[in-house]
């Protein structure tokens, strides 16, 4: 199957509502044109520097998102361009993104990154940390940040039993704060679900999807 045929794919399985961000890491400028080429706008890395690579070489109306996660000293590279971050884990980091965007007078969306799943070394913020991030009274003195959503990655696991309680668990956090309205918070996009479960997640919610392996292929770590 080619990259192509497997967007196809893939796309003729998700809802009207659901985004699909193509999972580019460690793969070549060639397979992302491929994709490109039959459609898919939205690319998903998780090295600032491969990234910004790659958006110089490739055309401008792709949406760069950055899924992995973000390193403050970094986030001047990709602030000129960058149209989603995933992986917003801290007030510190917000802040960073904030000061980087005003340099470039532009307002990055950001998503939550919330920890669901059972393994410690996933990143993300618990309960008490979200509650107290959004409710955060200097949170609205950045205005060049705009949280758009929640993200969450479930455990590793062949559990689909655990998965989905996981899933839910975030779409629930993701129901119950919909309502709020800060100057800079519109929860609108829940991203979770990868290759593996991605069908899953959208059964639990999930607006938008990262799959890399079963558009690109396995990945090549060498």
């Amino acid at each position: 199957m080619s990259i192509a045929e497997n967007i196809q794919n893939i796309k003729a399985t998700l809802p009207p509502e659901v985004t699909l961000v193509a999972v580019s890491k460690t793969k070549p400028v060639s397979d992302l044109l491929e994709a490109y080429h039959a459609g898919q706008r939205v690319f998903g890395e998780n090295k600032i520097q491969e990234m910004t690579d790659k958006w110089e070489q490739l055309p401008k109306d792709i949406q760069w998102h950055m899924i992995g996660h973000v390193q403050t000293n970094k986030v001047k590279y990709m602030a000129p361009y960058v149209a989603l971050i995933h992986g917003v884990d801290s007030f510190k980091l917000l802040e960073e993104i904030n000061k980087q965007a005003a340099k470039n007078n532009r307002i990055i969306d950001c998503l939550l990154q919330i920890h669901i799943a059972e393994e410690e070394t996933k990143f993300g913020l618990d309960p008490e940390e979200l509650a107290s991030l959004l409710h955060y009274e200097a949170l609205e003195t950045l205005s060049n940040v705009h949280i758009v959503g929640f993200m969450g990655m479930a455990t590793f696991t062949e559990n689909t039993v655990q998965i989905e309680k996981e899933f839910r668990y975030l779409k629930s956090l993701f129901d119950q704060y919909q309502s709020l309205k800060r100057s800079n918070v519109s929860l609108q996009t829940l991203s979770m679900g990868m290759s593996g479960d991605y069908q899953l997640a959208i059964d639990c919610g999930s607006t938008m999807v990262r799959i890399g392996s079963s558009i690109f292929g396995v990945r090549n770590y060498g």
